[in-house]
């Protein structure tokens, strides 16, 4: 964990339920509860996308041919699981507004990495212009070298 100190000296806390203004500690505390909601929501998205993935990849398994699996369900069932995958990174987004003294910015960063990376491994290339490659490897380089100079800086 990476603290951030005010000029005061003392650390940051995302939506400081102890703020000395007591509306913004009121609106805080609000938020709080409202990401707590969210969180359960995330939970709820994420349970029923591991059961779509469960269920993508036992259609493509029971589908002609039986048991045998091409490139494209190969994908379609690699899609599926990495939406898991990045339901959950959403899901540590959202809770860490509760926890205190966390930069948020590298989670952010990796959970869009990861979302790049997905379309790219799922990525249809039979009608698309080369410009849309274009601008996916930009955004992949950019999440990249920004995710590496976060990393890098710790």
């Amino acid at each position: 964990m990476v603290e951030q100190m005010q000029p005061n000296g003392q650390a940051h806390v995302e939506l400081d339920p102890d703020h000395e203004d007591l509306i913004v500690r009121n609106c805080n505390r609000l938020l709080r509860h409202a990401v707590r909601v969210m969180s359960l929501f995330m939970v709820i998205v994420i349970g029923f996308a591991v059961i779509d993935a469960g269920y993508s990849f036992y259609i493509k398994l029971v589908s002609p041919p039986v048991l045998i699996l091409d490139v494209s369900d190969l994908l379609d069932v690699f899609a599926a699981a990495l939406v898991v995958l990045i339901a959950i990174e959403i899901y540590t987004n959202v809770t860490l507004y509760l926890t205190a003294i966390v930069i948020h910015v590298k989670l952010v960063i990796a959970t869009a990495l990861l979302a790049v990376a997905r379309k790219v491994i799922t990525l249809d290339t039979s009608d698309l212009e080369p410009l849309y490659f274009v601008g996916c490897s930009g955004l992949g380089l950019a999440f990249g070298v920004t995710y590496w100079l976060l990393w890098r800086g710790k």
